[in-house]
Formats: C-alpha cells, sequence, structure tokens
C-alpha cells in the first residue's frame, strides 16, 4: 500500500512512525516543507514545496499511485488540499475544506454549537468590525474576556486577559491590530479550570476517542511566559486525566458526538479523519475552548507513541467509514512528552543554530520538528525544534525518561523541566478542588 504523508513537523514524524510498526509495509511517501531527517529516511519519495499547491500534490500523488493521503497540518485543509485529493478518487484522511471550518473559523464553530443547541460554550460575540466591541467587553467584565481571530494565524491569534491583555483598551488595541490585518474575531467570555484534550478517529459515522492529553501552552517552568504551540504534554496510564470526573469525560463525548452530528447536518457530508476538541473543566462541568480538526502536536506523539492497533488498518477503517471501536487499541501506559525549542523561543528564536541529538538513547520516541539537516548536520530553525517521548508504566517514571533523554540533545536550547512532574500535577488537581470546592 502507498501511503502520503503531507506535513514534515513532529506530528507527521509521529504519523511515520505509526505506520513503520504496521505489519502491512506500507511504501511512505511525503511531501514537505522542510527536511525532516526522520520522516526523509523512511520514505521512498520526499517532495519539498508548498502544502497548499493543491495541483502539484494531486499530480504527484497520482504519479506515485497513492491508496491514502493523511493530512497533517491544518493549511492544507483550509486550502481545500482534501476535496480535490478525493476528486481525484484518492482517499484523504483530512476533512474537507467546508468541514475543516470547525478548526478554521472560530465564528463558525461557536455559530454550529449555538445553532444545534450543543452545551459548552461561553457567552461570545463575532465581529466583522470594532462597532460595540469597547461595550461587549465592558459586558464581560475587566479581566473576564478572550480574543480570538477568526481564521488561522499560527498560534498567534488568540490572547487572554489577565495573561497578555491587562485593560480594556489593550483589548480594544489587539482588536484593532486584527482588523488591520483583515480579521474578523471572536470575543468570548474567559473559562478558568484545566485544559485537556479529546482526540477522536473519526469515519463519517462513529467516534472513537484516544486516551486524553493534557498539553502546556506556556513557554517557561510553573506555566509562566508567552504562549507557544505547545511546549510538551502527559498522558496517565489509565487514559483519563487525575483532575477529571467520569462526568467530565461524558461531557467532553457528548459535544464531540453532537459537533459531528451538526456537521453532518449542515453540509450533508462526511467527516473524515480526526476530530480533536480542546476543553476545559470549569466549576460549571466541561466548556469547549476550541477544535483542531487533525492530530495535535504534540498530543499525537502521546497518542501514537502507545497505539497497540494497526494504524493502516484504522486509516483503511477510517477512508471507508467501517471504523469499529474494537480496531482502536491502546497500550495501558503513561506518556510525557517535552520539547527542546531554541533560546528566545517564541518571541525572538535563534535561528540556524546546530544541536546534536546523537546522545538520545531511545530513538524511536525522538521526534524532529523545525530541524533542517544539510551536509549531515542538523540545524534548529527558529520554532519546536525536537520533541522526547517518555514511555512507562506510572507518569513518574516516564517523565524521568523524558527529563532525561531531552537533557542529551545539545545545542542553544531550552525546555520545561516540570511537564510530567508530580508536583505538577497535584497543582492540577488542588486547582480543580478549590474550583468545585470539593474532592473529585
Amino acid at each position: 500500500m502507498n501511503i502520503l504523508v503531507i506535513g514534515s513537523g513532529a506530528r507527521e514524524h509521529a504519523i511515520v512512525k505509526a505506520l513503520q510498526r504496521s505489519p502491512q509495509n506500507p511504501i511512505l511517501y511525503c511531501c514537505a516543507t522542510t527536511h525532516n531527517p526522520g520522516i526523509y529516511l523512511h520514505t521512498k519519495e520526499y517532495w519539498l514545496g508548498n502544502l497548499c499547491d493543491n495541483e502539484a500534490i494531486v499530480h504527484l500523488a497520482r504519479q506515485w499511485e497513492i491508496d491514502i493521503a493523511i493530512i497533517g497540518p491544518e493549511a492544507p485543509l483550509e486550502c481545500g488540499l482534501a476535496d480535490v485529493l478525493w476528486q481525484s478518487s484518492i482517499a484523504t484522511i483530512g476533512p474537507q475544506k467546508k468541514l475543516a471550518q470547525i478548526e478554521t473559523s472560530k465564528a463558525f464553530t461557536r455559530n454550529l454549537l449555538k445553532k444545534y443547541r450543543i452545551p459548552g460554550s461561553p457567552d461570545y460575540r463575532s465581529f466583522q468590525d470594532l462597532i460595540d466591541v469597547k461595550s461587549f467587553l465592558q459586558t464581560l467584565g475587566e479581566g473576564n474576556y478572550v480574543i480570538k481571530a477568526n481564521g488561522l494565524m499560527g498560534g498567534k491569534g488568540v490572547k487572554v486577559a489577565g495573561d497578555h491583555l491587562h485593560s480594556i483598551s489593550e483589548a480594544y488595541q489587539f482588536c484593532e491590530e486584527l482588523q488591520q490585518l483583515g480579521q474578523s474575531f471572536v470575543i468570548e467570555e474567559k473559562l478558568i479550570g484545566e485544559e485537556f484534550s479529546m482526540l477522536c478517529f473519526c469515519d463519517g459515522n462513529s467516534l472513537i476517542p484516544m486516551p486524553l492529553v493534557q498539553d502546556h501552552k506556556r513557554a517557561f517552568i510553573h506555566d509562566a511566559g508567552p504562549n507557544t504551540g505547545g511546549m510538551g504534554s502527559y498522558s496517565i496510564a489509565n487514559h483519563r486525566m487525575p483532575f477529571l470526573t467520569a462526568k467530565d469525560i461524558e461531557q467532553a463525548q457528548h459535544i464531540n458526538e453532537s459537533v459531528l452530528d451538526a456537521l453532518t447536518a449542515e453540509f450533508r457530508a462526511r467527516y473524515v479523519g480526526i476530530l480533536y476538541g480542546s476543553f476545559m473543566a470549569t466549576k460549571e462541568g466541561v466548556r469547549l475552548i476550541e477544535y483542531n480538526a487533525r492530530f495535535g502536536d504534540p498530543e499525537a506523539m502521546n497518542v501514537l507513541a502507545i497505539l497497540q492497533s494497526d494504524f493502516v488498518t484504522i486509516c483503511e477503517a477510517l477512508v471507508t467509514g467501517k471504523l469499529q471501536r474494537s480496531q482502536v487499541q491502546f497500550a495501558q501506559l503513561a506518556t510525557v512528552c517535552k520539547y527542546a525549542v531554541p533560546e528566545g523561543y517564541p518571541d525572538h528564536p535563534l535561528k540556524n543554530e546546530m544541536i546534536d541529538v546523537s546522545g538520545v538513547q531511545n530513538p524511536e520516541q525522538l521526534y524532529f520538528a523545525a530541524v533542517d539537516e544539510r551536509a549531515g548536520q542538523l540545524y534548529a530553525t527558529g520554532s519546536r525544534a525536537v520533541a522526547v517521548v517518555g514511555v512507562a508504566e506510572t507518569l513518574t517514571a516516564a517523565e524521568k525518561i523524558a527529563e532525561a533523554e531531552i537533557n542529551r540533545i545539545k545545542g542553544k536550547l531550552f525546555h520545561r523541566a516540570d511537564i510530567g512532574t508530580d508536583q505538577l500535577i497535584e497543582k492540577r488537581v488542588q486547582h480543580m478542588k478549590e474550583l468545585r470546592q470539593c474532592y473529585v
């Protein structure tokens, strides 16, 4: 079987590793933006170019006689790559453009939940201009709002009161900046609680959830510093989160299932791929932060590292609409993913600095992200560079493995040493206990 992976980050490296473990021994191809050595070494053909060049990618897919294409990043989904691949009779994992609006348009998602009376949304309003912006901010109250660009902005389109915005005037200024960039935007009530990610395989008919994961967006230990694409993440052996109740998980899954039903009703089309809800557990219950229409990064490394089932079989079931729960099995193991990033990241990262990963003891759990290989040397290109995953029977053991491995990577890099630690997990648990005002 010929499988095309579109994208060249750590998420796509994790997808390639999972495909490689299949007893079906698929022949792998890649359309990439950078030279990722972890992917390149395991592909028959490796094309460098623009992942939104639909015509070029479809041409290559035909030439390579691709059976299944897997779209990793969000930009090609917004560009309608899945649509043109399906039109060329190439089965594709990744939703069509209209369905991908669940990620690519914040206003679409909120309005969809409102139209179909799906619970989980905070108070919100979408804006095309600056009229009534100040009055709505004042209605929500000082420190009680989040402003989100409606479209994709590479993780830089969201600012939160208290963290990034310290007054209504600063909030209004950010709205002005978004408008100048040609972005409409959504203003939402700020949610207080603990975030978690629920990724699901979706064949258009049913949703099969993966182990829950918690990502860490802040750049520095103790959740300090600016937001990033994600400095690391963890999952625990029972596939839940230590601060969630069974009811929380049921609520999140209900929202996911309701959203799939709403998308199907809205477009009369089949959603094929990954439906990934980012949720907040609050004292009032579970609320939706946003949706992604693909594997998360770093969450993909956590869940795919412990996937026991044949990933190729899952991919076949997704595109044919025949996915069954028995086909999706994960090991009862804990995982901790940690990213090494360039000094100065995310605001002023060093670029094109040499890094050395030769000391890593388990390269099977080493994932290359924003790196480039030139003349046998590896260079960090300015964003998240390399991730490692620790896998063990307990979270404590998994964290120690990840921490030891990431310290073996040399270069002008830093990482968050607290991700997955007992101290940080206990902090999360205590936070939710305080919010609920009872033990969970």
